[in-house]
């Protein structure tokens, strides 16, 4: 891993890499990085729609017997190699107009795995303007935690308090529960609006819903029906967690008000994986994370062909470019949880 401290600059009230970031982003511009991959993305949705129909013509051959929870695995992984498509579709990667992706985000997010694609974007949007900048950032509750502090409205309640103390191995476990709490948040937010593009996408919703139980009820009794939700929502939860905890969990946080500039407040909070085109594939392209919060817009194939540009800038800035191998972005995670949650238990005297 190659990394080194934040710049002074953190707090300054001009930021100094922001000139240097202008020239790199022209320079991104001109050699065409941000440009659409048509190519590559029809390619792309093909192959991933056609693995995940393949998956369920697999679970009609198995049919009821147990050897169906190895196939509700391979469901599962198909359920987040389309979520990787609809986070592309989000960020106005795939098509040249926002209609054409939010039609595609629309497809895989709601129609095909059960997710509002509508609640997700502008959560995911304030991610990126805000990232691991505490109650700016949806995604900081989502397994880092800090201690509670002395001052005002620093207690927390027995619950949270526990959960804080306890976060390092808690992490992995609540994983298996993030599919269901994004179907919950998602659902719960189109429940409270009252436009056309709600009811549209809770009727996309509903008709997965429909034909997703009805599939399952069909072919398997109730118990393997049960068990095959189970594994498959598990599957999609954990697999979506090792997707994006490495981005970010482990990485400083950023304090409101502070004078960072857009990127260094992007590349000190984020964290690239090591791995090359498996791990791409394996991470929907989420191992460039660095430059992909650079350039949220900039089409999949192309953050590799960035890379060099972008650790390059990081260098000359003193910015710093934090890159690990999965596992070690994991080792790093749960030190940063147990430290965290080692801090907030009572001291003995």
């Amino acid at each position: 891993m190659k990394t080194t401290p934040a710049a002074p600059g953190l707090f300054s009230p001009v930021d100094p890499a922001t000139a240097d970031f202008h020239s790199v982003a022209l320079r991104v511009r001109a050699m065409g990085l941000l440009d659409r991959r048509p190519g590559y993305y029809w390619v792309k949705i093909t192959l991933t729609i056609l693995g995940f129909l393949a998956g369920w013509a697999v679970f009609v051959t198995v049919g009821n017997s147990w050897l169906i929870l190895a196939v509700a695995a391979l469901v599962g992984i198909m359920f987040t190699q389309l979520g990787f498509i609809g986070h592309d579709a989000g960020h106005n990667q795939v098509f040249s107009t926002r209609r054409r992706n939010r039609l595609l985000g629309l497809a895989v997010g709601n129609a095909l795995i059960g997710l509002s694609f509508g609640w997700w974007v502008p959560k995911h949007n304030a991610h990126h303007a805000h990232p691991n900048e505490p109650g700016r950032d949806p995604d900081i509750g989502e397994g880092v935690a800090r201690p509670a502090s002395d001052g005002p409205g620093g207690a927390r309640g027995p619950v949270a308090s526990w959960l804080v103390r306890w976060q390092a191995p808690l992490f992995f476990p609540l994983m298996l529960l993030r599919s269901s709490g994004m179907h919950v948040l998602g659902i719960t937010r189109l429940a409270r609006r009252r436009d056309h593009a709600a009811a549209v996408e809770a009727a996309l919703i509903a008709l997965h819903a429909l034909l997703y139980l009805t599939v399952v009820l069909w072919v398997l009794s109730p118990l393997k029906a049960l068990a095959f939700i189970a594994v498959q929502q598990g599957v999609f939860s954990v697999y979506l967690g090792i997707s994006f905890a490495p981005n970010h969990k482990g990485m400083p946080l950023i304090e409101s008000g502070s004078a960072a500039g857009f990127a260094r407040r992007q590349v000190i909070t984020s964290r690239n994986i090591k791995g090359g085109r498996l791990i791409t594939f394996i991470l929907g392209g989420l191992n460039y994370q660095i430059e992909h919060h650079l350039f949220p817009s900039m089409p999949r194939p192309n953050l590799r062909l960035a890379q060099g540009l972008v650790a390059d800038f990081c260098a000359a800035a003193g910015l710093g470019y934090s890159e690990e191998t999965l596992a070690g972005s994991f080792r790093q995670i749960t030190r940063q949880l147990s430290e965290a949650g080692a801090a907030s238990r009572p001291r003995r005297d």
